[in-house]
């Protein structure tokens, strides 16, 4: 990881997860991290938590104007990461009368995940030979048949990575993709849920343990800090992606 001393970083969704354990780690190396997020208290939280997180701001990424208010209000940054997403799974179709993902949950799911990242990238103010880094999924090359809208936004979301490479260098521009990760995520499951869903994962992937969110965060900074990596994915997911 190159040095952070004094750099400029936003974490947006970073008030938890893969993206809070960035600004932990960036804040660890002497940056100056913001971390944005919905929840007013959840930021409140962390930066009680983690005090070298220098500050914090309410954000939506899902509106457009919010976002470009927020990055007109606190100037140019070194690099920008946007994590962070709220979606549902569920099949495509209705199939066995099980009922597919209702169309409404899967438009919130794009514009959780995708379209927050295109309102990021239309409006980011990032300096010269800084950054923006996109968290997507292995689902974008290993498909799940139960998550089909999830492999096909982060794919999407790859997609628009490597044409924003083009269009906003010098800035670069990359993408981390994770699979399962020990994050507040999976605490809508009970102890018992949670344990077997990453034994069964554990079990699954070659190097046979889940992903802890500083493991994502590190490859994170590692691109964001590394002058000739852009255009990239960067898979950060135990081997799933090969299993």
């Amino acid at each position: 990881m190159n040095d952070l001393r004094g750099k400029r970083i936003a974490v947006l969704g970073g008030s938890t997860g893969i993206g809070l354990a960035t600004a932990m780690l960036a804040a660890a190396a002497d940056a100056h991290v913001l971390i944005a997020g919905r929840s007013a208290g959840k930021l409140a939280d962390a930066r009680a938590r983690h005090p070298a997180i220098a500050e914090s701001d309410a954000l939506d990424l899902t509106d457009a104007a919010a976002v470009e208010r927020f990055f007109a209000s606190h100037g140019d940054w070194d690099h920008v990461v946007v994590c962070g997403s709220q979606t549902r799974t569920g099949p495509v179709r209705d199939t066995g009368g099980a009922g597919g993902l209702p169309l409404d949950d899967a438009y919130d799911a794009m514009r959780s995940k995708f379209w927050s990242a295109y309102h990021a990238a239309r409006a980011c103010r990032i300096r010269r030979g800084g950054s923006l880094t996109l968290v997507s999924g292995v689902f974008s090359v290993r498909p799940d048949r139960n998550a089909v809208l999830q492999g096909a936004i982060n794919a999407a979301l790859e997609g628009l990575m490597r044409g924003l490479a083009l269009e906003m260098a010098p800035i670069r521009v990359n993408a981390i993709s994770p699979s399962v990760t020990d994050t507040p995520l999976w605490n809508k499951l009970d102890d018992a849920q949670r344990r077997r869903k990453f034994e069964s994962y554990a079990a699954h992937v070659p190097l046979r343990h889940v992903a802890q969110p500083d493991a994502v965060a590190r490859a994170i900074l590692a691109v964001a800090g590394n002058p000739a990596i852009t255009g990239s994915t960067l898979l950060v997911d135990c081997g799933d992606a090969i299993a």
